[in-house]
């Protein structure tokens, strides 16, 4: 077997000791026996990842895992056979100067000891027994340099997995409530909904209506390096500001109807995109939904979250109507209260959630367009809008004002594949001279009020929605909260 200052060759090769902090490794760093220590380092280097050192003959015998440590057995993670380590990595953190080889910082995540069942050149079957990482796990070669690593056992009792597919608690439209100090109060943000389930080294965002729009908007995904290797599912708002620094749901128009990854790198650097994050649903295996919104709110602040591309507003604990009337002096949409014993309910439209508005807004489904007439003879002019009631698509009115000429043209590639003959609404139906399209496209207005023929009064158009099914719009009238 090889002295184990000859196994550290390849470490001290891609290293210059007199530029980094790390460790260059003792002339002799013992000899061969059954050593029992591990460490896993969190390295922020210019991709996110966690190292995995085992003690063994001398040396730390490491990989790096791009995703971490995987849970459950059915969660196979890749892992990066590296160069052995010297045992002084035991104890190293700190910050590797840019330049030097894996700059960046470094933490220690986690660390113990371990039982080998098995170390072979292509197999190690370990037992951990770390302060977070405990049970029995194997590493193996599959095909070249390639290995993975596996849980071989179920997790921890009280551990309990990282929920999937969790379509986010909805609010009823209502006047604000009576007793005051039972609420908390958000602000009201003008943006898409999206729920971020955080994994060490990996984000997924999805939509209310459970699409993965993570490519869309990949300046969020720096934020799960903040949350130390947690899984971590957050509740929140993307959203981007206007030139004022005003929430605005049309400028996020920009954002989320893009194809390739270079058009959305491109409008990254245009329109950046906010994560505003106002709940905690899951963090570290343990879920949170059966929690009261005052200790859920409690424990997502605790973590910190606030960056250059996510944060964490505060909440107003009563007062309500203050934070109401701030909210329209600054011309913002309104406000949300939430009753501060509430759980959380996936899915589920409820009356302990309130949505407050200052300027009224309604979602509706485009049913067909008018065209113009005169020197703009059959370009858009007006979008024909409804929402169901029950079974039926009922015609709301139509829409003329608000658009952009880039969402004129949008829209107008939009209908061709979608046009039909006849008219999809029940009832009451438009103006001759309308062109039909099957109702699938969801859009968002302002207007004034409803009128008593059931129609929009002055909507102005806001922009598409893709993260609602037509078949869930309906008209939406205040609520009284009592």
């Amino acid at each position: 077997m090889a002295k184990p200052r000859d196994r550290l060759g390849a470490y001290r090769d891609k290293r210059a000791f007199e530029q980094t902090p790390e460790p260059a490794g003792g002339a002799d760093e013992g000899g061969e026996g059954e050593d029992a220590r591990f460490v896993i380092q969190e390295h922020h280097a210019r991709r996110l990842h966690w190292d995995l050192r085992l003690e063994r003959d001398g040396v730390l015998v490491s990989w790096a895992l791009p995703r971490g440590v995987p849970e459950r057995p059915e969660d196979n993670r890749l892992a990066v056979h590296t160069e052995d380590h010297p045992l002084e990595y035991l104890d190293f953190h700190g910050e590797i100067p840019k330049g030097s080889y894996g700059a960046g910082k470094m933490t220690i995540w986690d660390r113990g000891t371990y039982e080998a069942e098995k170390f072979e050149e292509r197999k190690v079957v370990v037992c951990f027994d770390g302060e977070k990482v405990q049970g029995r796990y194997a590493l193996f070669q599959t095909r070249g340099k390639d290995w993975l690593i596996h849980r071989m056992d179920p997790p921890p009792e009280g551990r309990e997995p990282m929920p999937e597919g969790l379509e986010p608690m909805k609010a009823t439209l209502a006047k604000l409530p009576g007793d005051d100090e039972a609420w908390g109060y958000e602000i009201k943000w003008d943006g898409v909904r999206a729920i971020a389930y955080c994994e060490p080294g990996h984000l997924r965002l999805e939509s209310r209506n459970l699409r993965d729009v993570t490519k869309q908007y990949p300046e969020i995904g720096r934020i799960v390096g903040e949350l130390g290797g947690h899984p971590t599912v957050l509740d929140g708002e993307l959203v981007a500001n206007d030139e004022h620094g005003r929430p605005s749901f049309q400028r996020l128009q920009r954002r989320i109807h893009v194809g390739s990854e270079t058009e959305v790198r491109r409008r990254q650097g245009e329109v950046p995109v906010t994560y505003v994050i106002f709940d905690l649903l899951h963090f570290d295996g343990r879920s949170l939904l059966e929690l009261g919104y005052e200790e859920r709110r409690a424990e997502l602040e605790r973590l910190g979250l606030d960056g250059d591309s996510w944060q964490t507003p505060s909440y107003h604990r009563g007062d309500g109507a203050a934070l109401l009337a701030a909210s329209k002096a600054q011309g913002l949409e309104g406000i949300v209260a939430k009753r501060l014993a509430s759980p959380y309910r996936p899915g589920r439209r409820s009356r302990d959630w309130l949505k407050v508005k200052n300027v009224r807004s309604q979602e509706v489904v485009i049913g067909g367009w008018l065209p113009r007439k005169g020197r703009r003879e059959g370009e858009l002019g007006a979008l024909l809008a409804g929402y169901y009631e029950g079974e039926d698509f009922r015609f709301a009115g139509k829409v003329g004002t608000g658009f952009a000429a880039r969402d004129l043209r949008m829209l107008r590639e939009l209908f061709e594949p979608l046009s039909r003959e006849g008219s999809p609404f029940s009832g009451r139906q438009p103006q001759k001279g309308a062109r039909f399209v099957e109702p699938e496209l969801v859009a968002e207005v302002e207007f004034n009020e409803w009128t008593n023929a059931g129609t929009l009064r002055h909507p102005s158009y806001k922009g598409l929605r893709d993260d609602k099914p037509a078949s869930e719009v309906v008209r939406e009238e205040p609520e009284d909260p009592a």
